[in-house]
């Protein structure tokens, strides 16, 4: 239903035979079957990354394989060796303890099993603080235990540049920090980039004896990421983001954490997380999370650069768009713009139909564009948080994207803004 109200109100914007360029649909004898051809320019990584070959590998290697890690059996302990050199592998590059690591569907499973489980574990307090720019994967859960359970969920402001500030923390705390069961905020922001300062919030929970959950899943394979560094008690990460498999991430736990399940069933994970195990996406992640933080430092100084060029030039282009985000503190991949007189989804189409990837500053739900929950925050208007648009770079990025995207912005631009003003 929304992509088909999204599709009505871009046909006047679009020519229909534009609307299929990257989507072509043939009929058959046998009905219609869609080919979707490659993209001149995937601007959208942060939604999802391509595979690398690495995790392409691994986890092709292990789907050739049956096998439960569960059974007691040969064919089970390899799939358990599997899963566990994949533990050990993913501790090592993230400094943590294999035993720290608990397998999970993606982010929004480990998301709402810290957010949830921690609550439980620490009932009878009440307050849950995180920030006012997370993820829907951890404001949700939050939401739904303060709309179910009787949590107090407390949203903790940010600067114009969506940073939570040492003392926003502190302050919140010290209105009650007996009544505080968790807090949660996320390592860099999904939408606009920003990177938080995680070391010195999870120090300030910490004085107060407060577990301190972070979503790493923007930051891993695109910062420096240690558990153990970091001081958290509960790190989310999923392959997706970074190189590996849908379906596949972790939700790392450091020693003395037990969060009440989310999943009960087989105790599988430490009792901790319940369901069979997918050794083979398990491996694939386990391939990618090396990959990724092995090539972390040079990946991060090409995407910058690529970055920062990406933004001279649509700045060049539109000259009266707006960055958002920290300009320095941001992740390396990440150019997030608000474009004054335009419709984010309006806009968004425009570029995909010809050929130019990426993702909207707003949910759309309902068929109504709602305004990013980020930039309001922030302090943005409404318009400037419906009329924003990201474009997120990775590991197969180049320069050709970055010129596809200015060769076709500043016409779609301008036919955004004639539809907005009719």
């Amino acid at each position: 239903m929304v992509a088909e109200d999204l599709l009505r109100r871009v046909q006047k914007l679009v020519p229909s035979h534009a609307l299929y360029c990257t989507v072509r649909t043939v009929q058959s004898q046998t009905g219609y079957a869609g080919q979707v051809t490659r993209p001149s320019a995937y601007l959208d990584h942060a939604a999802t990354t391509p595979m690398l070959p690495e995790a392409i590998e691994a986890m092709t290697e292990q789907l050739k394989r049956p096998g439960n890690a569960s059974s007691l059996h040969a064919t089970g302990r390899q799939a358990r060796r599997v899963v566990e050199e994949s533990r050990e592998t993913i501790a090592d590059a993230l400094g943590a303890r294999p035993s720290e690591v608990v397998f999970t569907s993606g982010g929004t499973e480990a998301d709402n099993l810290a957010i949830k489980g921690l609550y439980w574990a620490r009932r009878p307090r009440r307050r849950v603080l995180i920030s006012s720019v997370e993820h829907h994967a951890v404001l949700d859960p939050a939401h739904w235990l303060g709309d179910s359970q009787g949590a107090q969920v407390e949203l903790l402001e940010v600067d114009e540049h969506g940073r939570v500030h040492p003392d926003t923390l502190r302050n919140a705390i010290e209105r009650d920090p007996d009544d505080v069961a968790l807090v949660s905020v996320m390592w860099a922001n999904n939408e606009v980039g920003t990177v938080q300062p995680v070391q010195v919030l999870a120090a300030i929970a910490h004085d107060h004896g407060i577990p301190f959950h972070t979503d790493a899943v923007q930051a891993v394979g695109q910062l420096p990421v240690s558990f153990a560094g970091s001081g958290a008690d509960a790190l989310t990460l999923t392959g997706h983001k970074l190189g590996g498999p849908m379906g596949a991430g972790a939700l790392l736990l450091a020693r003395g954490m037990t969060p009440v399940s989310v999943l009960h069933g087989g105790g599988q994970e430490r009792d901790v997380r319940s369901g069979t195990l997918d050794a083979p996406a398990i491996a694939g992640l386990a391939a990618a999370v090396t990959a990724a933080v092995r090539d972390q430092e040079a990946v991060a100084r090409r995407l910058t650069a690529l970055r920062d060029d990406l933004i001279k030039r649509v700045r060049d282009a539109v000259p009266d768009v707006v960055l958002n985000g920290d300009p320095a503190g941001r992740l390396p991949g990440n150019a997030h713009f608000s474009f004054p007189g335009c419709e984010g989804d309006a806009l968004l189409m425009l570029l995909d139909a010809k050929g130019v990837e990426c993702s909207t500053g707003s949910a759309c739900s309902a068929g109504v564009s709602q305004p990013s929950h980020v930039l309001l925050a922030m302090g943005a208007d409404a318009a400037a948080a419906r009329g924003s648009l990201r474009f997120s770079l990775g590991h197969t990025s180049t320069g050709a994207d970055v010129d596809r995207l200015i060769e076709v912005l500043p016409a779609a631009v301008e036919r955004a803004r004639r539809a907005g003003l009719s």
